[in-house]
């Protein structure tokens, strides 16, 4: 979703790479790029116009005019008002040992019912027992969805009938928790394609019986400013406790993302990442920012090889080889669509144009580079002078353009596990998120 944003800011950094000192004119003219480019990203007006107003004192707290590396003491800047932007501190819902009871609220084609499926599968596998209750009396079909997601994440289903009156179905909900003891409750209610006075009387009088521990309210993030106006609405007339942002794996420019906390002030519990019902990620501010600012996500990465029951390489940066790398991107075909994965790679942006489609055709292209090579050559890259790149252009059907772009990522993703060794488990991002 991000791309063009991604490569918007780090275009206008890039630009003060190589100089010196900078001037403060200098520093504006790139602050006015990266607004610009977070306005043609559908971010909220007042939302730039205060993110770049913060970095720009920073920046000039720090003393980055007087910095022999500006670039990266500018990008350290904005990477952090990003975090701060999305919320600064991951959060989740409040999860009690029982009485948990939530409320899915949001318009219709926001994805509310897949998300509640999702929210079933995503705490079953922590040992929860969910209920899902179906009470969109609105649109039968709803009801019918959440029946077969339910079946498929093995989570009971209790369907509220046309016109049922919300007391009746809080005293169903209490009978059948008596017959079947659960102790998460998530409830999915009505939308509509727009919000009106009946549908917020309808949610406000089911709740107000309910008595929900949370109420979540589903964003479709690629609709731009308009979720960001149903955000501030349902919040009044509702009340909400969190967001959580669906199809950020789409192609939108992301805006409604980046907005969506700062101008509702509730946190943002979750994020959808694809249409499978495994497709729902818990949200984490500062792997979002090191995402928007193409240095990918190695938390993430590492927590998904390990649901696919990968392990990592116990290497060290320095015995890390192409032969290591080729066969991690082998792995990522166990770990899904290569799409979805290759955006975690630190390195990959240098590999794939941020506008291309990334499919298997790509890792063919990369494993049919190395595999070119010498068993030395890909121990130690640093070897391939122009004639032997020639050669494995040559014997791979590539060019040395390709050889070039494949040999630089492969030593960004080292420089970033040497700074990871570095920091022993802290955050990607220190004083200078590039380790230098």
């Amino acid at each position: 979703m991000f791309e063009t944003l991604s490569r918007r800011i780090r275009q206008a950094v890039d630009k003060l790479r190589g100089r010196g000192r900078i001037t403060e004119a200098d520093l504006k003219a790139t602050l006015r790029e990266i607004r610009m480019s977070l306005l043609e990203a559908d971010v909220n007006f007042e939302v730039a116009k205060a993110f770049v107003s913060h970095v720009q004192e920073k920046a000039l707290g720090q003393q980055v005019l007087e910095s022999l590396t500006p670039a990266e003491q500018i990008l350290t800047v904005v990477y952090q008002e990003l975090v701060d932007t999305l919320g600064a501190e991951a959060k989740q819902p409040l999860l009690r040992n029982e009485g948990n009871l939530w409320f899915m609220v949001g318009l219709q084609g926001s994805g509310k019912t897949t998300t509640t499926g999702k929210l079933a599968l995503h705490f079953k596998a922590k040992g929860r027992r969910p209920l899902l209750v179906a009470a969109d009396t609105q649109r039968p079909a709803a009801r019918e969805q959440l029946r077969i997601l339910g079946a498929k994440v093995g989570a009971p289903v209790l369907e509220v009938s046309d016109g049922e009156k919300p007391e009746l179905t809080a005293r169903r909900i209490r009978d059948r928790l008596a017959q079947d003891y659960r102790d998460l409750v998530i409830v999915d209610t009505a939308g509509r394609l727009q919000i009106d006075e009946a549908l917020m009387d309808e949610l406000g009088k089911l709740k107000s019986v309910l008595g929900p521990s949370e109420t979540l309210l589903v964003i479709d993030s690629m609709t731009g400013q308009e979720a960001l106006n149903v955000s501030k609405t349902f919040d009044e007339r509702i009340g909400v406790t969190g967001l959580v942002l669906t199809k950020l794996d789409g192609d939108a420019r992301g805006g409604a993302a980046l907005s969506a906390r700062h101008v509702t002030g509730k946190p943002i519990y979750f994020s959808g990442v694809s249409e499978k019902i495994e497709g729902l990620e818990p949200f984490y501010p500062d792997r979002l920012a090191q995402r928007i600012l193409g240095m990918g996500d190695l938390q993430t990465l590492l927590e998904k090889a390990r649901e696919a029951e990968l392990e990592a390489p116990q290497k060290t940066p320095g015995e890390f080889t192409l032969d290591d790398w080729i066969t991690a991107m082998r792995q990522i075909r166990k770990m899904g669509g290569f799409s979805q994965v290759a955006s975690l790679m630190p390195g990959m942006g240098k590999l794939i144009p941020p506008d291309a489609s990334v499919d298997q055709k790509a890792v063919d292209r990369m494993e049919a580079i190395i595999l070119s090579m010498t068993a030395a050559e890909r121990k130690d890259p640093r070897v391939l002078n122009a004639s032997r790149r020639k050669r494995v252009a040559s014997g791979s059907g590539t060019s040395v353009q390709e050889i070039n772009k494949l040999i630089s990522g492969f030593e960004d993703t080292k420089k970033l596990m040497k700074t990871l060794a570095k920091q022993k488990g802290r955050s990607l991002f220190g004083r200078n998120p590039f380790g230098r």
